[in-house]
């Protein structure tokens, strides 16, 4: 995409490799990312999207250099929420949202909808791209990720934890499962890559089980180390 004056964005922001690519492929597009936006839980804690602690969000967009927005609400308020805060977003003159939809049609029309009824612009880097194109663009870009849930009754708990490589991914496309983890088969976190500024640091805990969805609690260890 070419432009004269950058667009400022928000992007979308779930910490995982989908949405990372997606800020990736926006900055090289030229977008001005103004911020990343996450919805949490109603008391704050927890990000919605991968059960992750405030804490380890904060400490990724430190890394990252962006400022991140946070809404809270329940499952049943997290549309009006969310649309409460991309209008807000639209009034300082942020003019579109970047998501990291890739297949998922119903999620698509859902960004469609709100960010219509937002009056702002709605931008797809990723939407119906091939799989492994996305994964090893990821991957090869020098992105690092960790899986940091899972669903029990399809993934085998020993790759909680573990770094989101080729070895994982086979065995994901071994067991006939989505290897992008678009129905949810596992999440990410991005704890580093080239629009990173240092790693992000961070300890597991314990696994908690949460509705057949196994998530790993983390922490950040401090300090951050900057390269």
């Amino acid at each position: 995409m070419t432009m004269g004056v950058p667009m400022k964005v928000f992007v979308s922001w779930s910490s995982g490799k989908d949405s990372t690519l997606a800020l990736y492929r926006a900055l090289n597009m030229g977008f001005e990312v103004e911020y990343l936006l996450t919805m949490l839980d109603e008391n704050g804690l927890w990000s919605r999207g991968h059960g992750l602690k405030k804490e380890v969000l904060d400490a990724q967009a430190k890394a990252l250099g962006i400022p991140i927005l946070y809404g809270k609400a329940s499952w049943e308020g997290y549309e009006e929420e969310f649309k409460k805060l991309i209008r807000e977003l639209q009034e300082i003159g942020i003019e579109g949202g970047v998501f990291g939809d890739i297949s998922l049609q119903e999620h698509k029309d859902w960004v469609d909808r709100v960010c219509e009824d937002a009056q702002i612009k709605a931008f797809e880097p990723l939407w119906q791209e091939d799989y492994d194109n996305l994964l090893g663009e990821f991957m090869d870009s020098g992105f690092e990720a960790i899986i940091v849930s899972t669903r029990a009754d399809l993934v085998d708990g020993e790759w909680m934890g573990h770094r989101l490589d080729r070895p994982f991914i086979e065995y994901i496309r071994n067991q006939n499962l989505d290897i992008c983890g678009e129905d949810g088969e596992y999440h990410t976190l991005v704890t580093d890559g080239p629009i990173f500024n240092y790693p992000v640091n961070v300890v597991q805990g314990d696994v908690n089980l949460l509705e057949d969805v196994k998530i790993n609690v983390l922490d950040v260890s401090v300090p951050l180390s900057s390269r």
